[in-house]
């Protein structure tokens, strides 16, 4: 009977020990997002830092592939992640961006709205661009990579 005390009280302390490691946010680290339009053709490419802390997701080093009259200077970013589980120590959830155009921007008042599902550490979903400024509207579908960190 001590035997067996002593083979579940060692057998639950491994369960146990299992529990205790940290889960990957697996929307920390360097992301690159492909926009394309409906027909397939790319729209835009941009690389940015996401790092979620306190349930703020911040969004840092912003930039397009291309220069973007709809996005110069002043260009402001701001998300959210909202993390659904984690199975085999990878976060998936759901993930919101929102680009804003500067005030200074030459071409008009212009929004990037990015949606999307997070899953083995990809991001895809859909984009939105609605704007004053010429030729600064769309939509199409998003996908994005996580880099590491």
């Amino acid at each position: 009977m001590r035997r067996m005390c002593i083979f579940a009280v060692c057998a639950m302390a491994v369960m146990l020990a299992g529990c205790g490691g940290s889960s990957n946010n697996g929307i920390n680290g360097n992301w690159t997002a492909t926009l394309t339009n409906l027909d397939g053709s790319v729209a835009f490419t941009l690389t940015a830092t996401l790092t979620q802390s306190n349930g703020t997701l911040n969004i840092t080093n912003l930039s397009f592939g291309a220069s973007s009259s709809c996005f110069a200077l002043g260009t402001t970013a701001t998300g959210a992640f909202t993390a659904s589980g984690t199975t085999n120590n990878v976060t998936s959830g759901t993930f919101q961006m929102t680009i804003q155009s500067g005030t200074a921007n030459s071409n008009g008042t212009n929004q990037l709205t990015l949606q999307g599902i997070l899953s083995n550490n990809t991001i895809t979903g859909t984009w939105t661009l609605t704007g004053t400024g010429s030729g600064c509207t769309g939509s199409g579908n998003l996908t994005m990579s996580n880099s590491g960190q």
